[in-house]
């Protein structure tokens, strides 16, 4: 009789791209040409630039480190606290910098979304959302594009306020209009302790600060991903387990009112766990975190599920970019072992680590 006891069996294979031994990443994304960008919000750790290129071996401020020293958190000109980098169609980096560190209320001029040129490593274009876009209360989360809508494209973005309306902004590329969709609507909005109640890692997830008592967390709209044919743009609030999406067209229709959208929301069903990011190939498949499972998993067009990995190392995966190289890059950040959800107590363990796992999918192309 063997004494050796079964235990959980992982699924997928991971491959480790990157340890991260100082402040906690959340955002990645990979160029056509391969190179990986992050982001490293402000959230208490001691943060050299909250948006980073991995080169050899090492995070370097991108584009450079004047980029990553704001004069203050209505800085138009710098980033204040960087959530998400994309890499759009077009193989331009975009940063959306949430204007937020600590989770503090908006000043205008910090909330914005950024786009960097590849090929001159120099800033080409800023978009300042406005006090009636990104409210006090907000928290512009993470972003997708379609470039083929508008003269210059369009772009989708998050609001997962804690405290506060949640909704989908939506950018016009060319003209730097921006304007909220599904503004507090239901299917962005936290659900409560009562319809859910996370677990990660065998213990309930909640708000412990050290000296109060134990409360719910209420982020709302987080993850985004757009369909492969760009007709749906899917989303889902972060302390829930459902999916839902809407019809792209109804969002950049000036045209259409608040219950005209509304009226196109899709309730796409239990998705098993709470998810932080969602992703997208170009096979029309939709891949979702498992914070409570530590794993990924991957929707088929025919709404099938399946685990694509499954790993204890996968600590809170949060952010997810499928590449042009085959890979989806996924961080791990602990996120839930901050001191804020654990009595005040940091149970984190570093390193951090950035993982991919082979797919043989390629990104979604909208492109005109």
């Amino acid at each position: 009789m063997s004494d050796q006891l079964a235990g959980a069996e992982p699924i997928g294979e991971l491959e480790v791209v990157h340890t991260f031994t100082g402040a906690m990443p959340t955002g990645v994304t990979v160029s056509r040409r391969g190179r990986i960008f992050v982001t490293f919000p402000k959230w208490g750790d001691d943060v050299e630039a909250t948006v980073a290129e991995l080169r050899d071996g090492t995070c370097r401020p991108y584009p450079d480190q004047a980029w990553n020293s704001p004069s203050g958190d209505d800085d138009a000109g710098a980033f204040v606290s960087a959530q998400s980098v994309v890499v759009d169609p077009a193989d331009r980096l975009w940063v959306l910098d949430t204007g937020s560190p600590l989770l503090q209320p908006v000043r205008t001029g910090g909330a914005k979304l950024v786009r960097i040129d590849l090929d001159t490593d120099t800033v080409a274009q800023t978009i300042v959302f406005p006090p009636d876009v990104a409210l006090p209360t907000s928290y512009v989360n993470d972003v997708r594009f379609d470039l083929r809508r508008g003269p210059a494209g369009t772009a989708f973005v998050t609001d997962s306020a804690m405290n506060g309306p949640n909704g989908i902004i939506v950018v016009d590329l060319a003209t730097g209009e921006c304007w909220r969709r599904l503004h507090d609507d239901p299917s962005t909005k936290a659900a409560p302790l009562s319809t859910f109640r996370p677990i990660v890692e065998g213990r309930p997830f909640l708000q412990r600060p050290a000296d109060g008592p134990p409360s719910p967390l209420t982020f709302g709209a987080d993850g985004i991903a757009i369909s492969a044919d760009g007709s749906r743009l899917f989303y889902c609030p972060l302390m829930s387990r459902q999916l839902y999406s809407v019809a792209v067209h109804a969002l950049v229709d000036r045209s259409m009112d608040d219950e005209q959208v509304q009226a196109t929301v899709r309730d796409e069903g239990d998705k098993s766990s709470g998810s932080d990011g969602l992703e997208s190939d170009d096979a029309g498949r939709l891949y979702l975190t498992a914070y409570e499972q530590n794993a990924i998993l991957r929707r088929e067009p025919d709404d099938g599920f399946e685990t694509l990995v499954h790993d204890p190392r996968l600590l809170w995966p949060d952010t997810m970019c499928v590449a042009a190289d085959g890979f989806l890059y996924v961080t791990a950040n602990q996120l839930h072992r901050q001191a804020t959800y654990c009595g005040g107590v940091d149970r984190r363990q570093k390193p951090y680590v950035l993982f991919r796992v082979r797919i043989d999918a390629k990104p979604v192309a909208l492109l005109p």
